[in-house]
């Protein structure tokens, strides 16, 4: 089957990179969608003054929507091109166009529906990574771990991606964060949509380029983004779509660790108003529940990590999934 590729660039303050990284995309891709979120250095008119490529096209957003914004107006644009896969790519020049093929692979292959790049994978791949960088993606791979429901993939802010058109346009885009939050975001809808998700190990590279992510202002959204959808996941996972033994052993958890800790608490309270330690049976009362209810929630744990999604959707008539 001849797949044909299309990439999308969102471009924001990257006007000195995106030629160059445009040139370098197109020897690999069918065409490239080139997104201009309201930029201030114009990288659009920029890109275009330089390149007269028939196989590019430049999109403009009247306002700033953000990265997510901006990669899923591109992503709506090649759905209308019809293209088989869509790969995102940034505009900074820390992702070398020529791993293209790798990433896009197993979607080919129809071994996976969305790929994206994992720079943990070799220690040597981290050792050009900014040591606040590395920290907070080891910090934000644990939690999305958590939310995704996808346990074996790291690195969840890697913005070199690649998904199959037909997954795509089983996800609900318009529900999908337009922020810095849209990587994470999307692989929560993914797992709702039962999509493959695979890791291809790349480096990146590191230059004189800044950041726009500003650490401080998104610590907080990105933690609320994750509690609220790994609450969702769980939710249609374990009570809308199926009942099973994981339910029970995550209601049985919670009830059990809840009443060890609360009861638990209000006798450590009461022997403290009153000066009289509490009796062997009140501390087993409390602790007992409480390590059974850890077990409980660990079995849970275990069964969740396990139900990783397995068969991609591309290989199968499962399209129409929606979230």
């Amino acid at each position: 089957m001849n797949n044909r590729i299309a990439a999308v660039i969102p471009c924001f303050r990257v006007s000195a990179q995106l030629p160059d990284v445009v040139r370098g995309v197109l020897d690999q891709v069918d065409h490239v969608y080139c997104i201009d979120d309201a930029c201030p250095e114009q990288s659009g008119r920029v890109l275009e003054q330089q390149l007269t490529d028939p196989r590019l096209t430049v999109l403009y957003n009247n306002t700033n929507l953000g990265v997510g914004g901006a990669v899923k107006a591109g992503y709506r644009a090649a759905l209308q091109g019809g293209f088989d896969i869509v790969v995102k790519i940034d505009g900074d020049g820390q992702m070398d166009p020529a791993l293209i093929p790798q990433l896009c692979g197993p979607l080919k292959e129809c071994r996976a529906d969305y790929c994206k790049g994992n720079r943990f994978f070799e220690l040597a791949y981290l050792q050009s990574m900014p040591s606040l960088r590395l920290f907070g993606n080891t910090v934000l791979s644990l939690l999305s771990k958590l939310s995704s429901g996808y346990w074996r993939v790291l690195d969840p802010t890697n913005g070199f991606t690649a998904i199959h058109a037909e997954v795509l346009r089983a996800i609900p885009l318009n529900k999908v964060s337009d922020r810095y939050f849209f990587e994470s975001d999307l692989l929560f809808r993914l797992n709702i949509a039962r999509a493959v998700v695979q890791d291809v190990p790349m480096h990146a590279r590191y230059g004189e380029e800044k950041s726009n992510l500003q650490i401080h202002k998104v610590i907080l959204p990105f933690l609320l983004g994750h509690l609220r959808n790994a609450g969702k996941r769980v939710f249609y996972t374990y009570f809308l779509r199926d009942f099973n033994i994981a339910t029970l052993e995550l209601l049985a958890g919670l009830a059990l660790t809840g009443f060890g800790l609360l009861f638990g608490i209000s006798a450590w309270t009461a022997s403290v108003a009153s000066g009289i330690p509490s009796s062997a049976g009140t501390v087993m009362l409390a602790g007992l529940p409480f390590l059974l209810g850890v077990q409980f929630l660990l079995a849970f744990l275990n069964y969740d990590i396990q139900n990783v999604p397995a068969v991609a959707l591309c290989d199968s008539a499962r399209y129409r999934v929606r979230s």
